[in-house]
């Protein structure tokens, strides 16, 4: 009987070579078709079970395809589009300011004006002290 596993495992190999198999995109698509499915458990709508349908045609076809460089260029896309989702909820693109504000944290809070938002270091461990703006100059309490 593991023969016959074995025997299939390597035609399926034999039969994937050349193509261009799962990848990013490919990962966000099935996320994505579980959910429409969960939904559509819920919802029971005729537009969410076109909608499914096609994302898993799509996914397979992408799986299946021989067309590599398209598919890496589809990929590369999906990567560039998520970094920006990410960094659009992180607050920061840099990969290096997040690094640094994440030492900061570390020895300083970092308030806002309530009057002009400007971004306000200072040293923690100080207790309730004020603090005066550099921008407007507006004074306001804090803990330090």
């Amino acid at each position: 009987m593991s023969n016959f596993f074995n025997n299939l495992r390597y035609k399926f190999a034999r039969w994937m070579q050349g193509r261009y198999g799962a990848d990013n995109f490919t990962r966000f698509l099935s996320f994505l078709l579980l959910g429409l499915v969960v939904v559509n458990l819920f919802v029971r709508s005729g537009i969410l079970s076109l909608l499914a349908w096609a994302v898993i045609i799509y996914m397979y076809f992408r799986v299946f395809s021989k067309n590599i460089s398209k598919r890496y260029a589809e990929n590369q896309k999906y990567l560039a589009l998520e970094a920006k989702v990410k960094n659009f909820f992180s607050g920061i693109t840099d990969p290096a300011k997040r690094a640094k504000n994440r030492e900061q944290r570390k020895n300083y809070h970092i308030y806002k004006c309530p009057q002009c938002k400007q971004k306000i270091r200072i040293p923690r461990g100080k207790g309730m002290i004020m603090v005066k703006c550099p921008k407007c100059g507006n004074e306001f309490k804090k803990k330090s």
